[in-house]
């Protein structure tokens, strides 16, 4: 039998996707849409696979290893596995400085 994983949204992570989809919007509502499902698929197939994303390269280089990723397009799902909860926590823009990003959002945050 498969284990399940919860996924469970931060509350930053669901302002970051409304973000980027009303950005998108600006241009055209049906890419924002397809956009939006491009994300929320590829985030849902953690409940069965969390440990396929690879492990943020910027954190990495810092030593911080529990942080994982997954790439759709130009935007980075930045989540974390914790027992039977996959944690999303950012979803960023790769253009970015995403080292900087991150750094300060994930050694505050005590999720």
């Amino acid at each position: 039998m498969k284990k399940v994983y919860e996924i469970i949204w931060s509350e930053t992570s669901e302002k970051d996707l409304i973000n980027i989809i009303e950005y998108l919007a600006q241009d055209s509502s049906s890419i924002a849409y397809e956009k939006f499902k491009e994300i929320q698929e590829k985030a849902s197939g953690l409940q069965s696979f969390p440990n396929r994303g690879r492990i943020v390269s910027e954190l990495k280089q810092q030593g911080i290893i529990q942080y994982r990723e997954l790439i759709v397009s130009a935007w980075r799902i930045i989540y974390r596995i914790s027992e039977k909860r996959v944690y999303v926590l950012s979803v960023l823009d790769s253009r970015q400085n995403v080292e900087d990003i991150l750094l300060k959002r994930l050694i505050g945050s005590k999720l």
